[in-house]
């Protein structure tokens, strides 16, 4: 019976055992089932990601071989740069560079024409034959050339990318991301290193263009709007000038280097301050509406205007005078309601919240410009053609505009004409109507066939050494020639353009 008993009892443990062993089995089975599940929601998931990010990949590549195909659109330019005293215009493209002189509203002249690489900055020194370049494929490196002579100077490489080259007569200034490099543009040394400057990804600065207040300004905070203004003749800091509450976006000197111009990322106010002192001179309502970019701010070359642009497609031109006496003849010529206006306004400014009394007292636009387009990425300046002052506006579209000012009345500009800088359709031209060659360096201009002259002639003394071939004499001697102010070369004796041989 015993025995009976206990084999009963082992029979039922082992019952027992074996059913919570079936029911753990099926447990873990369900648990399985439930991973394989999750991990096929996961690998599911990862799939589509996968072919999403390969799509998005695609269609960059379209719109990248789309933009590679045709340079004419808006992807096609990298860069539009006016040269110093806005007589000539340097346009960076994905095939290379080209120049254009500004000398009439009804043509602009092709004067060079670089495709052997991508052109992503492009400085002409004044209307010297030196240009600064930097390709897109080389961004750490740039180059001095002489276009003319299809020669390159000399280059030098920098630690990091290259955001901005700044050319006057006697500094050539290269701007990195945190550092500036200052270099004698005679002979190319670096004289000064500012080194741990705040993070400036987008190569904001400025170089005043005077020989007598050689000023660099560029960004003292990426928080708040200060400008520090570094003298790069005596290479040292000269001031500091809190300027707005919001990063800065746009700087510029005029052309005695006495006074800047800056525009924060709210882009609502631009204020003109005293380099001397710092202090501030005009504000300027640009809008109240909206926010805006701005992309360009340009003294005129007497100092009595200044033009600025931005995403949008307004260009505004004010007028620099005292605001104090513009009010006070406004309130004396104006009758009726208006003047009575105007009298409450300045009788309340005394009492009034400080924010108000400044916004009342900032300047609005004296002319503006309605350009065709917006959100495009442009440079703005009043230049002298002809002798009268225009207004000119290139696009990284491939366009450039030509506007009459009236400095009298100021109101709406009227477009005088319009030029494709890719030289299709009307009002674009080359100056260079023969075949031409390629020069013998990345970045050389194409020049037209030279024609095969005897040694000792006297063409061939006129014409000088054949493209391409400089000696280091020749090269310092350029380099100096073009730093004199007015240049040396400004007859061009060696331009068989203007003196053919003989």
């Amino acid at each position: 019976v015993a025995a009976s008993t206990l084999a009963e009892q082992k029979g039922y443990e082992g019952g027992v055992i074996r059913r919570q062993n079936q029911s753990f089995m099926q447990s873990l089975a369900t648990s399985v089932g439930l991973v394989n599940t999750g991990l096929g929601v996961v690998s599911s998931g990862v799939r589509t990601g996968i072919t999403g990010v390969r799509s998005g990949l695609t269609g960059l590549m379209s719109v990248a071989t789309q933009g590679a195909a045709d340079p004419s659109a808006s992807g096609g330019v990298f860069c539009v740069n006016f040269n110093q005293d806005y007589s000539s215009l340097g346009v960076g493209t994905k095939t290379g560079y080209k120049l254009f002189s500004l000398n009439t509203v009804d043509k602009v002249e092709q004067i060079c024409d670089n495709v052997n690489e991508d052109t992503c900055i492009v400085e002409r020194l004044f209307s010297s034959s030196l240009v600064a370049v930097v390709s897109l494929s080389s961004p750490r490196k740039l180059k001095v050339c002489h276009f003319k002579k299809n020669s390159e100077i000399c280059n030098y490489s920098y630690p990091n990318t290259i955001f901005a080259v700044k050319l006057n007569r006697a500094r050539l200034v290269v701007c990195l991301e945190e550092s500036l490099y200052i270099h004698n543009i005679r002979d190319m040394k670096v004289l000064h290193t500012i080194r741990d400057t705040p993070p400036n990804p987008t190569g904001l600065c400025a170089l005043s263009i005077s020989n007598d207040n050689c000023f660099l300004a560029y960004p003292g905070s990426n928080t708040i709007g200060q400008v520090q203004i570094f003298d790069a003749q005596n290479l040292q800091a000269k001031t500091m000038i809190p300027a707005h509450d919001s990063p800065l976006a746009a700087i510029a000197f005029n052309a005695s280097g006495t006074k800047i111009a800056t525009a924060s990322e709210k882009g609502t106010v631009i204020r003109v301050f005293s380099v001397t002192d710092g202090v501030r001179l005009h504000e300027l309502r640009r809008g109240m509406k909206r926010c805006a970019t701005i992309f360009c701010l340009a003294f005129s070359p007497d100092s009595l205007f200044l033009i600025s642009s931005s995403n949008t497609e307004t260009v505004h031109v004010f007028k620099l005078e005292e605001i104090k006496d513009t009010q006070r003849v406004v309130v004396e010529e104006q009758q009726g309601l208006m003047g009575w206006m105007s009298k409450a306004v300045t009788a309340s400014a005394s009492y009034l919240p400080a924010p108000v009394t400044d916004m009342l007292s900032q300047g609005r636009a004296f002319a503006t410009i309605t350009l065709p387009f917006q959100g495009v990425r442009n440079v703005c300046a009043i230049a002298t053609i002809q002798k009268q002052p225009r207004v000119v506006v290139a696009s990284t579209d491939g366009y450039f505009y030509i506007y009459n000012l009236n400095t009298n009345e100021g109101g709406d500009c009227t477009l005088l004409k319009q030029h494709r800088l890719d030289g299709i359709g009307e009002g674009s031209s080359s100056s260079s109507e023969s075949a031409a060659v390629p020069g013998p360096y990345p970045g050389a201009a194409k020049k037209t066939e030279p024609v095969n002259t005897t040694g000792g002639s006297y063409a061939g003394v006129v014409r000088g050494p054949s493209a391409g071939v400089m000696t280091e004499a020749d090269k310092i001697s350029e380099m100096a020639a073009a730093c004199e102010s007015p240049p040396k070369s400004v007859l061009k004796f060696d331009d068989d353009s203007e003196f053919p041989p003989v």
